[in-house]
């Protein structure tokens, strides 16, 4: 994509708003260092990867330090969204009162949500193939909700859904 890959595209964003970038690969993930070559990041190997995106979560959500404050959990095959969007839910979080800081579109939950280390231990708790939406639902009051506006981000899954994001198309 404009001659950087997609997960380049997604993690030169985020990183531009986070303070760190830890970024979850599966046990073989050469071509991930590749594309992410000379962008401060910290690699987090999750030998279950085939287990699904919720030992994913669990797997970085294990590595945070103890110094780390927040996680923000991004998706690396969004490659259009702006690093104000993140920002924006950094700030959201940054006024308190929130554990959980989600982003929404048209009042669509979507990506980046930001976790609070109160939250830590329950994300380190998922398994299988389920995300966090379990954890951000159970306690609807400890979560604020941030409309970024416009359409969600485009999540690309296919060589195609890339080609049609190359010329310009919107993916349904």
């Amino acid at each position: 994509m404009r001659g950087k890959s997609i997960v380049r595209w997604s993690a030169e964003a985020a990183r531009a708003a986070a303070d760190a970038l830890f970024v979850v690969v599966p046990r073989q993930h050469s071509d991930l260092r590749s594309a992410l070559a000379g962008l401060d990041v910290r690699f987090v190997v999750n030998e279950r990867a085939e287990d699904g995106m919720g030992s994913s979560l669990a797997c970085g959500a294990r590595a945070m330090g103890p110094d780390a404050v927040a996680t923000l959990v991004v998706l690396a095959d969004e490659p259009e969204l702006p690093a104000e969007s993140y920002r924006r839910v950094i700030r959201r979080y940054r006024d308190g009162g929130v554990q959980i800081v989600a982003a929404t579109y048209a009042g669509e939950r979507g990506h980046p949500v930001l976790f609070d280390r109160a939250v830590f231990p329950e994300l380190a708790a998922l398994t299988g193939d389920h995300g966090a939406r379990s954890v951000v639902d159970r306690a609807p009051g400890r979560t604020a909700l941030v409309e970024i506006g416009g359409p969600q981000p485009v999540d690309v899954d296919t060589p195609e859904d890339l080609a049609r994001i190359v010329r310009g198309e919107q993916l349904s």
